[in-house]
């Protein structure tokens, strides 16, 4: 009996495969069919690098607003004590004037 050569192993299909992101429709019909793939790693890198900077300007957007809302609550709290103690003071007057108005 003759020895052959061995043959290569075929490349199976496999399930066809379709990934679909906003902004990118990533296909693969088989293993090793994939369109661009380094394109598309430079594509969801420079993603990754939108999302990473708008975190950061997140954070010290928020990092700020914070701040500004810690014034803002001190302003209040001595807006409303000085009310309470102007309100004090009106209804002192108010009722000195009563007691005067009776009294004559």
């Amino acid at each position: 009996m003759p020895l052959r050569e061995p043959t290569p192993p075929q490349e199976s299909p496999g399930p066809e495969l379709t990934v679909t992101l906003p902004g990118h429709n990533i296909s693969r019909m088989s293993g090793s069919d994939f369109k661009k793939p380094t394109e598309e790693l430079q594509s969801l890198e420079a993603q990754l690098q939108e999302l990473l900077s708008l975190c950061e300007r997140l954070k010290t957007e928020n990092k700020s607003l914070r701040s500004q809302q810690d014034v803002l609550v001190a302003d209040r709290a001595s807006l409303i004590e000085k009310n309470e103690k102007a309100r004090t003071r009106v209804e002192a007057m108010i009722t000195r004037l009563k007691a005067m108005e009776n009294s004559q």
